[in-house]
């Protein structure tokens, strides 16, 4: 098995709405917000060699929307996610697997490429597309306050095509490869955990945004159900550290992946690294 950081570039989100009701004075230090208030995030997704499979999780943002709607939130850089793959030496029909963690625009909006006007296709032909039964009904039936995150454009193409199964509902083959699920931040979002060279990393998606994310009250004002987000970072740290799992963060600009460590205040990240240390 190899792991390859693909990078898909950036974008700018709230600094209240990513850290919630913690104070401006404590995440500033860390995300300094420009005149809008807005901070930068990364969109950082993971592909995995593993024998004859080529698994990618979680696809940014994509580029099809409109120009009104990324008005909203800025992406920028120079990566994206089909030119990251192809730096890794893949072309986009190589990809055999595709898990999307949840089916916010932000993680799911490369999965589909649009092909003329009203007309959208699977960006990876020849891949199979993971979700859960369940959040797949939640976001077909968003509720008001999720509902301009589900953008049908960007997964209903999915399983028009036959593309998609669900990890709850089909054999996932992979037992190096395992998922937790997690209701705080949407319905059954998914977790990765990967087993790689005798070490656990876990793909922390929106359960853990960056590493400032850590201590348990900051939790942030996009997540459903605040309190069960704060019960599942709980149980989750304390395994983590307990078994000094890594934890590979999606949306942290600058720290790909960190240690935990124990602290008189809680869990906290330790030792920080680019995933390519691992070797």
């Amino acid at each position: 098995m190899r792991l390859h950081t693909i990078d898909t570039g950036y974008f700018k989100l709230d600094g209240g709405a990513m850290f919630g009701v913690v104070p401006k004075v404590m995440w500033q230090k860390f995300y300094p917000a420009d005149a809008n208030n807005l901070c930068t995030w990364a969109m950082r997704c993971l592909l995995i060699e593993h024998g004859n499979r080529l698994i990618l999780i979680d696809t940014g943002i994509g580029d099809k929307q409109s120009e009104k709607f990324f008005s909203h939130f800025h992406p920028h850089g120079e990566a994206s996610l089909l030119g990251s793959i192809q730096q890794k030496g893949y072309s986009p029909d190589d990809i055999t697997d595709v898990i999307l963690t949840h089916l916010h625009f932000d993680h799911v909006g490369g999965a589909v490429s649009k092909v003329a006007e009203h007309q959208y296709r699977p960006t990876f032909k020849n891949a199979t597309y993971w979700s859960q039964s369940d959040h797949w009904k939640w976001a077909l039936t968003p509720n008001p306050r999720e509902k301009a995150s589900f953008l049908r454009e960007n997964f209903v193409p999915l399983e028009e095509s036959g593309q998609l199964k669900f990890i709850d509902q089909h054999d996932w083959d992979i037992p190096e490869i395992d998922f937790r699920l997690c209701h705080g931040h949407t319905e059954s979002q998914i977790i990765p955990q990967i087993q790689y060279k005798g070490q656990t990393i876990v793909y922390c998606a929106d359960l853990m945004p960056s590493p400032h994310h850590l201590p348990l009250p900051y939790v942030m004002a996009y997540d459903i159900r605040p309190l069960t987000t704060l019960e599942e970072r709980k149980s989750f740290l304390s395994e983590a550290v307990g078994k000094d799992w890594i934890l590979y963060y999606e949306h942290d600009a600058k720290v790909e992946c960190s240690k935990l460590i124990e602290t008189p205040k809680g869990v906290r990240y330790g030792e920080t690294f680019a995933l390519s240390e691992l070797g």
